[in-house]
């Protein structure tokens, strides 16, 4: 298989990934909730690893805004979390 073929084929874990982080967010559990967001950045990886792969620029600026949306809305829940 070629190296393209791989690198298309990516596009598969990068959605596996992405689903199960979404499942774990929504998870009552704090536990799974930060494996959550950390398999939600792992999906940006992927996706911007196949974009780039796949000339998808808008695909990957998405992923990167979901990034930091997501690294902002973790980093606003700390001090909450802390303050209960």
């Amino acid at each position: 298989m070629s190296d393209g073929a791989w690198l298309d084929l990516l596009q598969w874990p990068a959605m596996a990934v992405t689903i199960a982080a979404a499942w774990c967010i929504a998870s009552t559990h704090k536990s799974r909730r930060r494996l959550g967001f950390w398999l939600f950045l792992a999906s940006n990886v992927l996706w911007i690893a196949w974009g780039w792969f796949a000339a998808a620029w808008a695909l990957i600026l998405l992923q990167v805004a979901l990034a930091f949306l997501n690294i902002r809305g973790a980093r606003k829940q700390a001090p909450a979390a802390s303050g209960d």
